[in-house]
């Protein structure tokens, strides 16, 4: 793919994955939501940055080594003097998926940094709790008017997870507030079902989300992709993969989606009007990408996929 000239930028926490099999760690990867979607973005070559923060100790000296090597820029990524890096403990179950704990060990002061040049149609990826932790959300708020102000494409997963459950209406303005800034919004079933009670993606589309985001995604762990927007409502079959972890999967899925608007050129004044030939190919690299994770413990699509998905495409 030719340097399409535009920037992707995330908006999301870092943290080391300890990845426990059958009792066992078996892996440690660094990640965070948007942080695995970023990171495949940079395998693939695309001109992509982090703001996020991180601890000056060993695990954030990971962090950041692992970003720049795979072709992101960390220069607006907070690097705090005290506090730690976030750690998570991801347990394996027989199906390959997650159950997390964490830790956390913040300063007062968060994510001070210098926010990145943005133009028009650049692509802001953003998402999970993160955006919506009242700590950060004055921070939050103050970047995605700034992105909206220059014109950026803004896609927001809400990888609400159960842990925060209890706390659905407490953030539901903050939920509705992100969802105005948005272009695009993606959610799993499972979070549906956390924010709003209802995994039924039709019925909340109409009732919840259509009137502020006008384009929806919706994946369900081993089911099919569901689009719903002004000229298109299709459901796309996923295939059915021998998994080795499925962390990673949606934020990969988000990743995909990400290289398809890039790659086929499509603008954030495009999507009212995009046709279901080209939410096809879209979702398709969506569903490569989350496909190819599945297969290993790595939270992003691997260098050696990346080389073959650019040569393919």
């Amino acid at each position: 793919m030719e340097d399409s000239g535009r920037k992707i930028i995330g908006i999301g926490e870092t943290i080391m994955d300890i990845i426990f099999k059958n009792g066992k760690p078996t892996a440690a990867v660094p990640g965070g939501s948007t942080f695995n979607g970023i990171i495949s973005l940079g395998r693939l070559g695309l001109d992509v940055s982090m703001i996020s923060e991180t601890g000056n100790d060993k695990v954030g000296d990971i962090i950041m080594d692992f970003m720049k090597e795979n072709g992101v820029d960390n220069s607006h990524v907070a690097v705090y003097a005290t506090g730690r890096s976030a750690i998570s403990l991801a347990w394996l179950n027989e199906r390959n998926d997650a159950e997390y704990m964490f830790y956390k060990d913040y300063p007062a002061a968060r994510l001070e940094v210098d926010w990145p040049r943005i133009k028009k149609d650049d692509i802001v990826m953003m998402g999970s709790y993160f955006v919506l932790n009242p700590v950060l959300r004055p921070k939050v708020k103050q970047f995605l008017e700034y992105a909206r102000r220059c014109g950026a494409l803004i896609y927001y997963d809400f990888n609400f997870r159960s842990s925060h459950k209890y706390e659905a209406i407490k953030i539901y303005a903050d939920m509705l507030e992100n969802l105005e800034y948005a272009d695009i919004v993606r959610g799993s079933t499972e979070d549906l079902e956390n924010l709003f009670g209802n995994g039924d993606a039709e019925a909340i589309y109409k009732k919840e989300i259509e009137f502020y985001c006008r384009q929806m995604l919706c994946t369900a762990a081993g089911g099919d992709v569901l689009v719903l927007s002004p000229t298109v409502k299709k459901r796309f079959p996923v295939k059915d993969v021998p998994t080795v972890s499925t962390i990673g999967a949606g934020d990969n899925f988000n990743a995909g989606i990400l290289y398809g608007l890039v790659k086929y050129d499509i603008r954030r004044d495009d999507l009212d009007t995009l046709s279901e030939e080209m939410w096809t190919k879209v979702v398709q690299c969506g569903i490569d990408f989350a496909t190819e994770v599945c297969q290993s413990f790595d939270n992003s699509i691997s260098k050696e996929f990346a080389e073959r998905y650019k040569m393919k495409n």
